[in-house]
């Protein structure tokens, strides 16, 4: 069904807004993005195997470089929604008289397309880590479960960790050092690897500062200045969409997010449309009509070079 915007944001502004909603989804600044992505897009890996040999003064080949591909689909998304005005009004009046250091938007109707970003932004981080294409509003996430999806989500290669129970303050450190150990055993190539993270939510991240915290190691959770936190030189990434109870270890460059978002925001024809319509003049009402449509996916590079624990 069309949609003509009659008033208020369209195209441009409109389409930063969005992009500036999905980039508070904290989990995608630790992924690799893929951008344009209308439908599926293909991502491509090599092995190589005995390809190193003596020398001689003949050509003769050798090795085997195999070529491999996993597909990343995207899942259209949307808001449809009427608010009603005054519902927000005074919250954004509030905003704009909170002193001279306040920065809120500076329009109402700026205000109102932020306030649902937020809602955006909590459903992508979400449905990056837990979410099920079957659910509506999401899509299959890398810890996701569905009819013909084996954990974690989207690759049964995955290295599997057991943890030792339940994440607390007490067994934290001792589970990243089980998950660390299987990173050793079982992925040893990606230990030095500059984009290296172990992903944890926010809660088992607070289990990790008060143990270290309990140890004395005052360093280790001062989170003043350029602090970035580590668990024994390996960075940890904290994505609050993460489920409790579980961590992941990959690269940045090994974890995919898709979406039909591209650098150029007013380019609407990519499928990123947003709008506001002011209710107002048509129907004598107090409301005002919100539209955002967006696609996301997710998708792993090599499985066999990632640890999950659960």
């Amino acid at each position: 069904m069309a949609f003509n915007v009659t008033s208020n944001f369209a195209g441009k502004e409109a389409g930063g807004y969005l992009a500036a909603s999905l980039k508070e989804a904290r989990s995608l600044d630790y992924l690799t993005q893929i951008n344009n992505v209308r439908y599926k897009s293909n991502l491509q890996t090599m092995a190589g195997t005995s390809l190193l040999v003596d020398s001689t003064c003949d050509f003769t080949d050798a090795g085997t470089l195999a070529l491999t591909e996993k597909v990343l689909e995207v899942k259209p998304l949307q808001i449809n929604i009427d608010l009603c005005k005054n519902n927000l009004v005074s919250s954004w009046e509030s905003l704009q008289m909170s002193g001279a250091y306040a920065t809120p938007p500076p329009s109402f109707e700026d205000y109102v397309i932020s306030y649902m970003g937020g809602i955006i932004a909590e459903g992508v981080e979400n449905s990056v880590w837990s979410g099920v294409t079957a659910t509506t509003g999401e899509f299959t996430g890398f810890l996701g479960t569905a009819v013909g999806y084996l954990l974690p989500g989207v690759d049964a290669t995955v290295i599997q960790s057991t943890a030792s129970g339940a994440y607390s303050a007490a067994n934290i450190i001792a589970n990243l050092q089980t998950l660390t150990a299987d990173m050793a055993a079982n992925v040893p190539a990606i230990l030095g690897k500059e984009d290296l993270h172990i992903y944890m939510n926010n809660k088992t991240y607070a289990f990790y500062i008060s143990a270290v915290s309990t140890l004395g190691y005052v360093n280790a959770y001062n989170m003043n200045g350029d602090y970035e936190p580590v668990f024994e030189g390996y960075k940890i990434a904290v994505c609050p969409g993460m489920p409790d109870n579980q961590m992941v270890a990959a690269q940045k460059s090994n974890l995919f997010w898709g979406t039909n978002l591209v650098d150029d925001f007013g380019d609407v024809g990519t499928g990123v449309r947003i709008g506001l319509m002011d209710m107002a003049n048509l129907d004598g009402s107090d409301n005002m009509r919100l539209v955002a449509r967006f696609s996301g996916g997710v998708q792993t590079g090599v499985g066999a070079d990632i640890v999950r624990q659960s």
